[in-house]
């Protein structure tokens, strides 16, 4: 009886001592995952307005195309209520809070889903076409070309834009948006510049 329960102890201790061991072998489950997974949680109410534009992420398809055509239609509405000196400057006072806000909203969005580059957030066209209509005039056709460039360079991503997208967290998702923006304003103003906008 006595051996029995020595046996029984003796198992015991190599058990408890097996489980240690493999208690310590394991790794912490939420050691070995991203920042963005493990702290996963619902992101405030302002980082998901902001990063979605009020919500013109969620719009299907082309969320990001309806970020640049909503950014587009409110820069036609909001400039025409100013003095046309004033405009290039409000435009990038504009991109620029969008930028600042974009960066800290997209990169507590994204850890919160889960992915690198969510298609919901759109706060990063909203940048970079804003960006390409700086000192644009307040006309249709010249609106509506910079719409086209922007989402043209958006899309194709001549260097350096793809290689942006590599940055850290929020400032990859907004940072290559606003290179693309750059691409379109610089087009914008030659187009401009040499008169070659159809009247």
């Amino acid at each position: 009886m006595k051996i029995r329960e020595g046996g029984r102890e003796a198992g015991a201790t190599k058990t408890v001592a097996s489980a240690k061991r493999s208690s310590d072998a394991t790794p912490n489950r939420s050691a070995g995952v991203p920042p963005a997974v493990s702290g996963a949680s619902r992101p405030r109410l302002w980082a998901t307005l902001v990063a979605t534009f009020f919500g013109i992420g969620y719009l299907r398809p082309g969320p990001g195309t309806w970020g640049s055509a909503a950014t587009v239609l409110l820069w036609w509405r909001l400039a025409r209520s100013i003095a046309p000196a004033w405009q290039p400057w409000l435009a990038v006072l504009l991109a620029v809070t969008a930028v600042l806000a974009g960066i800290p909203a997209a990169t507590r969005v994204a850890r919160a889903s889960g992915v690198k580059d969510p298609q919901f957030v759109v706060i990063d066209e909203v940048a970079g076409q804003l960006i390409t209509l700086i000192a644009v005039p307040i006309a249709w056709k010249s609106l509506l070309l910079g719409f086209i460039l922007f989402r043209g360079f958006d899309i194709v991503k001549p260097p350096p834009v793809r290689s942006l997208e590599r940055l850290p967290e929020g400032t990859g998702i907004v940072i290559d948006d606003v290179a693309a923006g750059l691409y379109g304003l610089a087009v914008m103003q030659l187009v401009l510049h040499f008169g070659l906008l159809p009247r």
